[in-house]
């Protein structure tokens, strides 16, 4: 029987590892890639986040390759990383052995939340010199991510409104029940118009408090029951202005939002599509606007309100600061086609292939417009006045005008019929007394018919079928395939570092993809070349020796 030979082995020897580490990583690895890429960036800017005295951190440029590493393969924590630096044979080349823990990974990436942006657009502006994307184009859209926040404690400004306005009542009326001289002064007749501040409760409760130690002992039964009435009342009035502090700094952290969480106060609750219950439960969370091409992620933006449209103008200007000009060409869906977001690119040389509301609908084959809505109306520029289905002239009657909530100004004409009563189609155009009145907004219709010429052109229709796949596709290879579907930082500082390291990671494991499949896209041409190659020499030689080939 054959003796069986197994290789030795010793687990205990002294070089347990190559000379040379990256002997057992491959060439075409993505480690590879993302180490000369972080070597050929700028970081002069990190150099001023260390100090010259103490001992010598670690090197940037290592602690970056790390980080961005580990994002590239969905690994987010930094124990995870400080793990993998141990015992994975990438990290430990991209470290050169150096092993920093947990801690010190955390560190890092706190200290440069504001130059980590900078290191984004040097890696967006080498994907544009490569020839990876070109900068001229903007595909916008943006989805909702949640915070790290307890999802339970949400502060609403509509409960802290009505709390406080409850709270002043309670305080008005407490203000009338102390029988003092100093509260009656402060509480005049024209207490129910007087809006109390802390700083004001805080003055009457001090004066109040000084009046009362100047009051002799009571002797009687009855003064003792006073003073008692009156301490309790201070006491009360004091409790009145704790909680109205309370409201105020509600108001103060809220701005303009309508909510947010009390473990995140720059988180503010919106409806989710990752909704397990199915319910429409609000969660605290951000809404996240980014701008791609080819699927490379070119520029970023958080925003604290859930809608769309009040988020476009401010995320057009991110992307003009990053790179020093405005893109040329702006695509997007039908929730940033507002009357503000159109002008702003108008004004800015854009086109803007943005669709608006019902650009879908009329799209449609068998769409037929509605006669007797407003919008449908015949309009005679030349004369400004309008026609309805009956035939009647609608004379002009005014301007209103509407503000937003970002506080642009929007103009609407207003028309109205001179004789509406007896009209066949009254039951149909509208059910209000007198007089039909409509308001049409001229400039935003000169939009949309612009807007609309665009989207229905050839170039259009290629930026429309393009917008499908383009940050779509993006959203979903960030959710799905590298599980980023939670923040886990609290702060909009916090936050924006994070994505920005997710961001980079992301263009690179991109831009490692398509070089790849560059690769594998001339090697099969190579191939196909080789082989017909070898086809018509076949033939070339069974033309001319054909006898010898049949034998």
């Amino acid at each position: 029987m054959a003796k069986i030979h197994f290789r030795p082995y010793n687990s205990n020897q002294t070089v347990l590892f190559p000379q040379r580490i990256d002997e057992d990583i491959a060439e075409n690895d993505p480690v590879r890639m993302v180490n000369a890429l972080v070597e050929s960036l700028n970081l002069e800017s990190f150099r001023k986040l260390y100090k010259e005295c103490g001992r010598s951190p670690y090197h940037p440029r290592m602690m970056l390759k790390v980080i961005l590493y580990a994002c590239m393969n969905n690994v987010y924590s930094c124990r995870k990383i400080e793990s993998l630096l141990h015992r994975d044979i990438h990290y430990i080349w991209l470290a050169g052995y150096e092993k920093p823990d947990f801690i010190t990974i955390n560190r890092f990436r706190n200290r440069v939340k504001k130059e980590i942006n900078e290191v984004f657009t040097q890696v967006v502006l080498l994907l544009s010199s490569r020839g990876f994307i070109s900068l001229n184009v903007e595909y916008i859209d943006g989805t909702k991510i949640e915070s790290k926040a307890n999802r339970y404690t949400f502060v609403w400004r509509k409960t802290v409104e009505r709390n406080r306005e409850r709270l002043m009542k309670k305080i008005h009326v407490l203000l009338e029940q102390i029988d003092d001289a100093i509260a009656r002064e402060n509480s005049s007749e024209s207490d129910e118009e007087i809006a109390f501040t802390p700083a004001m409760l805080t003055e009457m409760a001090g004066e109040l408090r000084s009046a009362l130690e100047q009051v002799p002992e009571p002797s009687t039964k009855e003064e003792k029951a006073a003073l008692k009435k009156t301490r309790r009342q201070l006491k009360e009035l004091e409790g009145h202005r704790d909680k109205l502090q309370e409201y105020d700094n509600h108001l103060k952290t809220l701005q303009e939002r309508n909510s947010y969480s009390k473990t995140d106060k720059d988180a503010t609750f919106m409806r989710m599509k990752e909704d397990a219950m199915r319910n429409g439960q609000t969660k605290p969370g951000y809404n996240l606007q980014i701008g791609t091409e080819n699927q490379f992620i070119t520029d970023f933006a958080l925003f604290p309100n859930p809608t769309d449209t009040l988020a476009m103008i401010p995320f057009l200007q991110s992307f003009s600061n990053r790179y020093g000009r405005p893109a040329r060409t702006v695509v997007a869906d039908s929730g940033y086609g507002s009357e503000e977001n159109y002008r702003f690119m108008e004004e800015n040389s854009m086109e803007a292939y943005v669709k608006y509301s019902r650009f879908h609908m009329e799209q449609r084959p068998r769409f037929n417009p509605d006669p007797f809505k407003s919008e449908n109306f015949y309009y005679n520029e030349e004369h400004d006045f309008c026609i309805c289905p009956m035939g009647q002239k609608m004379r002009r009657i005014g301007t209103k005008r509407v503000k937003t909530a970002s506080g642009y100004v929007s103009e609407n004409a207003r028309y109205r019929a001179v004789r509406c009563e007896g009209c066949p189609l009254r039951c149909r155009c509208f059910k209000a007394k007198g007089n039909r009145t409509i308001e049409l907004n001229h400039r935003l219709r000169r939009y949309r018919q612009k807007a609309k010429g665009l989207l229905c052109s050839g170039e259009g229709l290629k930026h429309r079928g393009q917008r499908c796949i383009e940050p779509e596709a993006v959203f979903g290879q960030m959710k799905n395939n590298m599980n980023y579907k939670r923040f886990r930082h609290f702060g909009m500082d916090k936050v924006f570092m994070d994505f920005s390291f997710f961001a980079i990671a992301f263009n690179i494991k991109k831009m490692c993809a398509r070089m790849e499949k560059e690769c594998i896209g001339r090697l099969t041409e190579l191939l196909y070349g080789l082989a017909a190659a070898i086809f018509r020499c076949w033939g070339h030689i069974n033309q001319r020796y054909p006898q010898n080939i049949a034998a």
